[in-house]
C-alpha cells in the first residue's frame, strides 16, 4: 500500500513539474502573438491629414477634368449638328437636279418632240428650275463639284468607264454622268465621271489599215 501511494505521488508530482516547465513556452507563445499584432497595427498607419488633403486634391483636380472634356465633345457635337444636321435632307434633295436631269434627257429624245416649240420652252423651263435649285443649295453652302477637263481626284470623282482620247491626258475627265455635290467642307456625293485613256496600239493598226484601204 506504501509504495503504490508513493508510486501516485511521484506520478503527481511528475504531472505538476510538466505543466509548470509548459506555462513559460505557453506564454512566450502568447507574447509573440501580442508583438506581431501590434506590428502589423503599427504598419497599417492612418494616412496623416496632409496626406488626406493631398488625395482629396487630386480627385477633385481629375473630376474637372473629365468634366473639361466632355464639356469640350459636346461643344463639338453641337457645332456638329448645328454645321452638318441637314446632311441627310441635302443628300436626299439631289434628287430632285437628277430627276430634273432625266426628264430634259427624255424629253430631248422624244422623236414627236423633235424641234418643236413644246420641246424648247419645256427643256428652258427645267433649266430655270435646275438653276433655281442649284442656287438655293448654295446658298446653304451646298456646292456641285466641277468635273469636266479635270484631272481625277478620288475624294471627289468616281470613274465609271474608261473612253480611249489621245486629245486628253490619261485620267482626265471628259464625261460627267452624274454630278457631284459638297456641304461646306464635306463631300455629299461624288460625281460619277468617265476618264480618257491612251488609245490601244491594236485599235491604231486598225485604224492606219482602215486609212491604207482608202487610199487605194
Amino acid at each position: 500500500m506504501e509504495k503504490e501511494e508513493n508510486q501516485n505521488t511521484t506520478t503527481k508530482n511528475h504531472q505538476e513539474t510538466k505543466k509548470e516547465t509548459a506555462k513559460p513556452e505557453e506564454n512566450l507563445d502568447s507574447e509573440n502573438k501580442e508583438e506581431t499584432a501590434q506590428e502589423a497595427k503599427e504598419e497599417i498607419k492612418e494616412p496623416s491629414p496632409e496626406e488626406k488633403i493631398a488625395e482629396l486634391e487630386d480627385k477633385v483636380a481629375r473630376t474637372f477634368a473629365e468634366m473639361e472634356n466632355q464639356r469640350r465633345r459636346f461643344e463639338k457635337e453641337k457645332d456638329e449638328a448645328f454645321e452638318y444636321g441637314g446632311y441627310s435632307f441635302a443628300k436626299e434633295a439631289l434628287n430632285l437636279i437628277d430627276n430634273l436631269e432625266r426628264s430634259k434627257q427624255v424629253l430631248e429624245t422624244d422623236e414627236k418632240l423633235k424641234n418643236t416649240e413644246a420641246l424648247n420652252k419645256s427643256l428652258e423651263h427645267l433649266d430655270i428650275i435646275k438653276k433655281d435649285t442649284i442656287s438655293i443649295f448654295e446658298k446653304n453652302n451646298i456646292k456641285p463639284i466641277e468635273s469636266l477637263n479635270k484631272k481625277l481626284d478620288p475624294n471627289f470623282h468616281q470613274a465609271m468607264m474608261e473612253i480611249e482620247d489621245d486629245s486628253k491626258e490619261p485620267g482626265t475627265i471628259i464625261q460627267e454622268i452624274q454630278k457631284g455635290f459638297t456641304i461646306k467642307d464635306r463631300l455629299l456625293r461624288p460625281s460619277l465621271v468617265g476618264v480618257s485613256k491612251k488609245v490601244s496600239k491594236k485599235d491604231e493598226k486598225t485604224d492606219k489599215n482602215k486609212e491604207n484601204i482608202e487610199d487605194k
